[in-house]
């Protein structure tokens, strides 16, 4: 039996139209994007096109680069602060509810000379904006604040963040893995970092926007393919289906909003004996995590094998330590053990979360008695 796939945060199907439009570029068209000859100017233009795409849905006044991962392109994002810190400027400032892609790699930095400041949120998952603009100052470089939680599916005012930021003298990045494609970015970021894995698109690829005038340096050094920051040969089929994926968005995305709105709505009501953990009303309704008390959850994703859904983020789950996101929120152990996450996307069904919630419903009720 193949399991109904409610974990469209960790991962997304990829897009009929998406495979189509790859696998010429990984059959035929294998030419070097890099090389001056017919194939590889082919490729080229095909690598171009697809950033075209990608910038579609970004703000006008900055570049993309391709990354291999939303990972690596928030890496290379922090690396600007060590441009920064030579105007004595050795903060950073991120939210304490961030990815671990931003939240560890932050923490990082604390060894390396800089000092990282978490920032607090409030019960419902939303930063704390007194304490945010307590905690800027002439010494902060760069403050970080996801569009999107990847756990709990709460909106963060970014477009303040940034503006607080910037009166500070500070640059703004944004993880936008979780929003891209399906809300607003913001537009006054500074660094905005994608994922091709989380619109429909492949896996292994990824994009960074660049504000104009923003300087960044080279993580990996080699033959500079990649406007000097990026070294090593772009994949055009990668490019091409990331490209594609965020087309499809662009012009899909009143319908898969509206579809994605209705299936969390059923949902809400028929987990209604449940507490959702974060914001209600500021989220994106794609993401619902909950909890009831006295689950265990390790347990009862051991008993409902026919849904495949999460008890937090997939890049934490193997690290044995419990949710950082619910933990900032002020949830117990206990609390934090009796959560789940449940992801909808463009490919489910009304259907499907029926029969998933009363899986698991029925999966909880003999636990709990």
């Amino acid at each position: 039996m193949t399991a109904i796939y409610l974990d469209n945060q960790a991962t997304t199907p990829l897009a009929p139209e998406v495979f189509d439009a790859m696998l010429p570029w990984l059959k035929d068209n294998f030419g070097n994007p890099h090389s001056p000859h017919v194939m590889g100017r082919q490729a080229a233009a095909a690598v171009e096109v697809a950033r075209e795409q990608v910038a579609a849905l970004l703000p006008s006044n900055g570049r993309v680069i391709f990354t291999g991962s939303a990972t690596e392109a928030i890496n290379l994002a922090l690396g600007a602060v060590r441009n920064i810190s030579a105007q004595e400027r050795n903060q950073i400032a991120v939210l304490d509810t961030e990815h671990a892609a931003v939240r560890d790699t932050a923490l990082w930095y604390d060894t390396q000379g800089f000092e990282t400041t978490l920032l607090p949120v409030d019960p419902q998952g939303l930063v704390a904006m007194e304490r945010l603009e307590a905690s800027l100052g002439p010494k902060t470089a760069l403050v970080g604040a996801m569009l999107v939680n990847n756990e709990i599916g709460v909106i963060q005012p970014v477009e303040q963040i940034a503006e607080m930021a910037h009166r500070a003298g500070a640059l703004m990045l944004c993880d936008a893995v979780q929003g891209y494609g399906r809300i607003d970015v913001p537009q006054q970021a500074d660094l905005i970092a994608l994922s091709g894995h989380k619109i429909y698109g492949p896996k292994a690829i990824g994009a960074l926007w660049v504000r104009d005038g923003i300087e960044l340096q080279p993580m990996v050094h080699g033959g500079g393919q990649e406007q000097g920051v990026r070294s090593g040969t772009l994949s055009p089929a990668l490019c091409v289906g990331l490209g594609v994926a965020a087309k499809l968005c662009a012009e899909r995305r009143d319908e898969d909003m509206a579809h994605i709105a209705n299936l969390a709505d059923r949902a809400h009501n028929l987990f209604g004996d449940w507490t959702v953990n974060g914001s209600v009303d500021q989220r994106y309704p794609g993401n619902l995590n909950i909890r009831r008390d006295g689950l265990d959850v390790a347990r009862l994703m051991s008993d409902v094998r026919g849904v495949a859904f999460s008890a937090g983020s997939a890049c934490a789950s193997g690290s044995g330590r419990p949710s950082h996101v619910l933990a900032a929120l002020g949830l117990k152990p206990a609390e934090i053990k009796s959560s789940i996450r449940l992801g909808f996307g463009r490919y489910n069904n009304i259907e499907e979360v029926e029969q998933a919630a009363d899986l698991i419903n029925q999966a909880a009720e003999k636990q709990l008695s």
